[in-house]
């Protein structure tokens, strides 16, 4: 389902009312239409399916490089992100580290930020983002376990409230082998290994 942006813009405008602003004042006659225009954008992953990144798998032991079979984790850090909070509806962002320990079929690198893309363009809270992530990326692919740490900066924080501008808030959120603790400290080790 595609964000109407016509019924999108008549609220802005009616919202800028109730805030006692005049939408037909030259600096706010755009408005309506540039928030519905970044809403689409914003919640663009509304309705998608964020498993379809993944559904182009590559075997392990048939494909391009049977010689290369991994034995540990593939890590991916520092995937950026940004989402709308669901409570304020105000963006968070950050950096998504991906991790997995793959089974016989592995996927593209490319394919797992648009995994991440897809949830985050969703209202949301980052407890449920990364859980969303994990699951998908151990649904979708056989893999022995799957780590997600996102690490974001959310404005209800640092410009409401306490205004604690320097703030962020780091989720974990893990499937299989990665449940267990000696596990995933490696791999978090490694991911806030200095580059």
């Amino acid at each position: 389902m595609a964000v109407d942006r016509e019924r999108v813009a008549a609220l802005v405008r009616e919202l800028l009312e109730a805030i006692g602003e005049d939408p037909e004042r030259p600096g706010l006659k755009q408005t309506p239409e540039r928030v519905a225009d970044a809403y689409a954008e914003f919640f663009a992953g509304v309705g998608a399916d964020p498993a379809a990144p993944l559904a182009h798998t590559i075997s392990v032991s048939r494909g391009p490089a049977p010689d290369t079979l991994p034995s540990g984790a593939v890590i991916l850090r520092d995937v950026l992100f940004r989402s709308v909070c669901e409570h304020h509806l105000l963006p968070f962002r950050g950096h998504a580290h991906l991790a997995y320990l793959p089974g016989e079929q592995v996927v593209g690198l490319g394919a797992l930020p648009k995994v991440v893309e897809i949830l985050s363009s969703r209202p949301q809270v980052q407890e449920r983002l990364g859980e969303q992530i994990a699951d998908v990326i151990a649904g979708s692919l056989d893999a022995r376990g799957v780590l997600v740490v996102l690490d974001a900066t959310h404005e209800c924080v640092t410009m409401r409230g306490g205004r604690q501008t320097d703030a962020s808030t780091v989720t974990i959120a893990a499937r299989g082998e990665f449940a267990e603790p000696a596990a995933r400290a490696e791999i978090v080790a490694l991911i806030g290994a200095a580059r």
